[in-house]
């Protein structure tokens, strides 16, 4: 129970440090779960996040989840979710409530900040893992392969085709020599518990969708649309708003309006997008809403990636434990490395969802926190503070 309550802890600082998206979080992460803490190794770490790639869902909370599991089972997983997911839950129900939320160019800036500190997190991230997890040239070919081909197409679809390719190459090209994953388990998940996992999980899909099309329920229907969303999307939190956008906006439980301020919201607060669910849940036009709709809505987006994650644990484990399989293993871990390059990429130069570097100084900025990360054990979450002070600076500066 002590390492329970420490999971929960640990990941309740995460969960309120973790700026930037789940890119960033893997920075995060690894920060503070590997260098500092030493919970798990940096190929387990990439095969976690290779695993949850091939999976529907919230990537960086299943990844938390596997990570709470292999400290202390399934109790523990939940205890990692929870304290990652709380603190951007209740920020969501506090934006849905009305209370103000910052405004003016000094609180657009320290915002922007932490837009730039997420970047130089990420960067830092794919630099280690490259060193530790591409230490020969086929497995070096291979995640600058799997960047170029993800920058260019990062769809759900073509992660899940990179990833299957690795497994491919690593399985005829990677051989004895390489540094592989020494844990015996990583992730003690029993297959009665699995398999049961799994039913859950079918149960709930099929169960919520046929009671959407029998009770007539608007508060249903959208439990019904939370969970089919969370069990069909893949690539990540900002894949999830075309679909969510369908689900609420279209039968008018939200307004466009509403659902813009909330996906706004989401995106500049700690902790994972999916709690953009939350927000949904809370100023739904049902009979559901307020704090039961949020915490329903939240549980029904969650859940079908956390049940899936428990379900695949131990066929991962079995699998790892074959010497064709490490060899496979491994070349995912090079192509979980090109995408998280491809995630750099794209936070820096998308349109959509990237940052965007607007000028010298915050290219300034961004290297000069990239370097602080890779000379000093200083922590993420002081370098995310500073840089969001500096942005707040400039930014009242300009206005001034």
């Amino acid at each position: 129970m002590k390492r329970h309550f420490e999971t929960l802890l640990v990941f309740l600082k995460l969960g309120c440090t973790c700026f930037g998206g789940p890119a960033a979080h893997v920075g995060y992460f690894r920060r503070e779960l590997i260098e500092r803490r030493k919970w798990i190794t940096e190929s387990t770490f990439s095969e976690f996040l290779g695993l949850t790639q091939l999976l529907p869902g919230p990537s960086s909370s299943q990844t938390g989840f596997l990570i709470g599991i292999s400290r202390g089972g399934l109790l523990g997983g939940v205890a990692a979710w929870l304290g990652f997911t709380l603190p951007s839950a209740i920020l969501m129900m506090a934006f849905a409530a009305g209370v103000k939320h910052a405004t003016g160019p000094i609180a657009a800036g320290a915002l922007r900040g932490l837009e730039i500190a997420a970047v130089a997190v990420v960067a830092n991230a794919v630099i280690s893992m490259f060193q530790r997890l591409c230490p020969d040239w086929p497995r070096r070919v291979l995640a600058v392969l799997a960047a170029v081909f993800l920058s260019i197409n990062g769809s759900g679809l073509a992660e899940v085709a990179a990833l299957m390719a690795g497994a491919l190459a690593g399985w005829l090209l990677i051989r004895p020599g390489a540094p592989l994953s020494a844990d015996d388990d990583p992730l003690p998940v029993s297959r009665m518990a699995a398999a049961i996992c799994l039913g859950l999980f079918g149960s709930l899909f099929a169960g919520l969708e046929i009671a959407a099309h029998t009770v007539r329920s608007a508060s249903v229907q959208l439990l019904d649309a939370f969970y089919r969303t969370g069990s069909l999307v893949f690539g990540g939190g900002h894949v999830v708003l075309p679909l969510l956008n369908e689900a609420v906006v279209r039968p008018g439980w939200v307004s466009p309006v509403d659902f813009l301020a909330g996906y706004g919201a989401a995106q500049t607060i700690p902790g994972p997008l999916f709690t953009f669910a939350t927000y949904l849940g809370f100023v739904a036009h049902t009979d559901l809403h307020g704090i039961p709709g949020a915490l329903l809505g939240t549980l029904c987006i969650f859940l079908p990636g956390l049940l899936l994650a428990a379900a695949a644990a131990p066929f991962w484990s079995w699998l790892r434990r074959h010497d064709s399989a490490q060899f496979a293993v491994a070349g995912v871990n090079a192509v979980v490395v090109g995408l998280l390059f491809s995630a750099l990429f794209h936070a820096i130069f998308s349109k959509n969802e990237g940052v965007l570097l607007r000028g010298i100084p915050e290219i300034v900025l961004v290297v000069t926190a990239f370097c602080v990360l890779i000379s000093t054990r200083l922590s993420p979450v002081i370098v995310v503070f500073a840089m969001s002070c500096a942005e707040a600076i400039l930014a009242s500066m300009a206005a001034g």
